[in-house]
């Protein structure tokens, strides 16, 4: 008996680590079959999202998840073994970016998109790229200091995001609301608490940063104490394609575990200040081992 279930136990642990034999085969990728027919991969940017993603006076998209999704463009070729492959670049914004991709319009979204489950409705996401938090910028010479100042205040926020709907629950649980004023990008909502058409400016704190200093006197905004949201952004894919959300992910794992993530953070993001213990934290959980 015992040996009889010593038996049992040994093919179940086999077949845990082996898979069924279809799978070990590999499953069909549609996304593979789709660039390697084409002999190109299509990527989408934001191009409001530096130092993320935008595209410059030259016309070239840059910026950290750009850089990182050139990475996981030259691995498919490689994959694919194809001696030539071609990268375009579609633009999307806050609106469309997750449509793009269920659609198969594009590969990937290479931006600030915050991993939600909500979202895995839709759209499937890779290991996470950045750690990031919702917050807001007020005029210096306002009384604002706290997201409690902001009950009954007029908000500029980007619409459809996750700092849209995490700064309403934010305002809700203190037992207030808030007036919010949907824009475009975050020029846009830069602009309209510039000129005092608002109280706040609400977005990630990385793109806030990104807009205080490109303003003629920076010192003239401050941001409120503390975050109101937890945002992990990773890459976009389309949703059921493990083969290719596999090939991404071990690029990613790759760069945490080499360290080659550190000249990438560094080029885009460096001037920002030096990446928190949170952010560490999140490179090195995701230096998974082959």
């Amino acid at each position: 008996m015992f040996r009889r279930f010593l038996l049992v136990c040994v093919a179940v642990a086999a077949g845990i680590v082996l898979g069924p034999p279809e799978a070990a085969a590999g499953a069909p990728s549609p996304t593979l079959d789709r660039i390697k027919e084409a002999r190109a991969i299509t990527l989408g940017y934001r191009n409001d999202a530096a130092p993320f993603s935008f595209k410059d006076r030259e016309g070239r998209v840059l910026g950290y998840s750009v850089e990182l999704c050139t990475r996981v463009a030259a691995a498919v070729q490689k994959d694919l073994g194809l001696p030539e492959m071609r990268v375009l670049w579609t633009p999307l914004d806050a609106a469309d970016r997750l449509a793009a991709v269920a659609s198969g319009r594009v590969d990937i979204e290479c931006g600030t998109t915050t991993t939600t489950l909500t979202r895995m409705k839709a759209v499937d996401f890779s290991l996470p790229i950045f750690v990031d938090g919702g917050s807001a910028l007020v005029r210096a010479k306002s009384k604002t200091r706290r997201l409690s100042d902001l009950v009954g205040k007029r908000i500029a926020v980007i619409g459809g995001t996750t700092t849209e709907e995490a700064i309403v629950r934010a305002l809700n649980t203190l037992g207030g609301t808030a007036i919010l004023l949907p824009v475009k990008d975050a020029a846009e909502g830069m602009r309209e608490l510039a000129r005092g058409n608002v109280d706040a400016y609400a977005a990630d704190r990385v793109v806030l940063a990104r807009q205080r200093q490109r303003q003629a006197k920076p010192a003239d905004f401050e941001f409120i104490e503390g975050d109101f949201s937890f945002e992990p952004y990773a890459l976009v894919m389309g949703r059921e394609d493990p083969e290719f959300r596999l090939i991404v992910n071990r690029t990613l794992a790759g760069l945490y575990r080499s360290g080659d993530i550190d000249p990438i953070f560094q080029r885009w993001l460096g001037h920002l200040g030096r990446p928190g213990a949170l952010l560490h934290s999140m490179f090195y959980l995701n230096t998974l081992p082959e």
